[in-house]
């Protein structure tokens, strides 16, 4: 057809054409080519405060419909008019006079591909279960009533059948949606009661300080997270989180006011402690001093702690105080011992030389007049090392015991009442050998072999005495 003739026409139809022919808006008669199918808008993500149960979601599954092709379904008859063909028979559409058959028919199918396109959003929406299940619903009755009227070629009877089946899943999708909220709503208040019940314990029981205040915290964060509960419901729940939180505050508050109070009573016992240990840390006396300052460092760890940032510096002034005197007493030490390693020396060497030259058996007068100096040169050389004392000692209290048996030895030797004991036992040996004797003259046999047998026994006694005495 040409331009001329469509104005003709525009005149015949009282200067405007039946607009189901063209889309609304058009500039001039040329067909302008409808929206294309793009891309299609996904579902959009929605959070979840934990493990819900899934409510089965009634079957809409989107089924873009190919680019249609509108030879199938309609035609344009000869003189313009625009049919549709359906199950139930052809229906005018409207009327065709801006282009060729097949530019109709490709106008008529593009619009049909839009429709196409909405009932596919609105699949796609349900299907993602994303907006409002009743709004979709609407939608689609709004299009299933204007269908029949619709100025489209393509498979309407398909759309139809889209359309219905949204209509019908949508009551289920909502009902669906709904389900799934409100086991979103009870496991999010169930989640929430859960944390309040923790946050509780903390706030009445807790004095963990420093863990249980992160752990309110880890609570406060996953709260905030928690949604899809109903405000009413949320207030209640938030009221007693916030209770615990504040109880546990009030404690630890508390808990380190208290802990102030006891470290600054601390921080002046130490100081008094300070005080003393200065006072001593000149002393010479150092047995008493020592005893003192252990003393000292028992009360010092029985004060406590002082507050973090003067504890360290009265432990430095204390143990500076113990230092000066344990330095003191520790050079004196050294001094000392340097003297008591000499004096184990020259004892070592003394004694070394008294053993050679002390024979008390040889010269006993010799060996106490050697003994005698030897003792006074040991006396006068003093005190040696602990280890050295015992060994030392032991050895010159052998030499003097060696001096001292050897002196028992000699009295015994000259004791007179061991050599008046050896002559009474030989005497009474001699008189019952006199008495055997006169016995046996008077022919008393028997008395004089009895006479006999002690006066033997009485000589073996004399003869032992006699050897004891000897042998010393």
């Amino acid at each position: 057809m040409s331009e001329g003739h469509v104005g003709d026409t525009d005149k015949d139809h009282g200067g405007a054409p039946e607009r189901a022919d063209a889309p609304a808006g058009s500039a001039g008669p040329t067909p302008k080519p409808g929206p294309r199918p793009g891309p299609r808008p996904g579902p959009r993500p929605r959070p979840h405060p934990g493990p819900t149960t899934q409510v089965p979601t009634p079957a809409v599954t989107p089924n873009p419909l190919p680019h249609t092709d509108p030879h199938r379904f309609g035609r344009i008859d000869t003189d313009g008019n625009v049919w549709l063909k359906t199950s139930s028979g052809e229906r005018q559409i409207g009327s065709w006079q801006a282009g060729s058959v097949d530019e109709g028919l490709d106008h008529f199918g593009r619009r049909f591909d839009d429709l196409a396109t909405e009932v596919e959003i609105l699949e796609e929406r349900l299907a993602a279960r994303s907006g409002d299940p009743h709004k979709s619903q609407a939608a689609a009755k709004h299009l299933l009533e204007t269908l029949t009227d619709a100025a489209v070629i393509g498979d309407v009877d398909a759309l139809e059948k889209r359309l219905s089946a949204i209509v019908g899943a949508a009551d289920e999708v909502a009902d669906s949606l709904k389900a799934e909220r409100e086991a979103t709503r009870a496991a999010a208040i169930a989640r929430k009661e859960e944390l309040a019940a923790e946050a509780e314990t903390i706030g009445a029981e807790s004095t963990q300080w420093k863990p249980s205040g992160d752990r309110l915290r880890t609570i406060l964060a996953e709260w905030k997270s928690i949604r899809g509960i109903d405000r009413k419901t949320d207030d209640v729940l938030w009221r007693r989180y916030a209770k615990a939180r504040d109880a546990f505050n009030r404690r630890r508050g508390a808990h380190f006011a208290e802990l102030d109070r006891v470290r600054a009573g601390a921080k002046a016992r130490k100081e008094e402690l300070i005080g003393q240990a200065e006072e001593l840390s000149s002393s010479t006396d150092w047995a008493p001093t020592s005893a003192r300052f252990r003393d000292l460092l028992t009360e010092w760890k029985a004060a406590g702690r002082a507050p973090r940032d003067a504890d360290e510096a009265l432990w430095q002034r204390f143990k500076a105080a113990q230092d000066v005197f344990f330095a003191a007493r520790n050079a004196v030490a050294s001094e000392r011992d340097a003297e008591f390693t000499a004096n184990g020396q020259a004892k070592l060497e003394l004694l070394t030389h008294a053993e050679a030259v002390i024979d008390p058996a040889a010269d006993l007068d010799a060996a106490r007049r050697e003994f005698r100096n030897f003792r006074d040169k040991w006396d006068e050389i003093g005190k040696v090392p602990r280890e050295q004392m015992h060994s030392l000692e032991n050895r010159a209290r052998a030499l003097e015991k060696r001096i001292r048996d050897a002196e028992d030895s000699q009295w015994q030797r000259t004791d007179p009442e061991a050599q008046a004991r050896a002559a009474q036992f030989a005497d009474r040996a001699a008189q019952l050998e006199d008495q055997a004797r006169k016995a046996e003259e008077r022919g008393k046999d028997r008395d004089a072999a009895k006479l006999r047998e002690q006066a033997a026994q009485w000589q073996e006694w004399a003869q032992a005495a006699q050897s004891a005495i000897t042998e010393r």
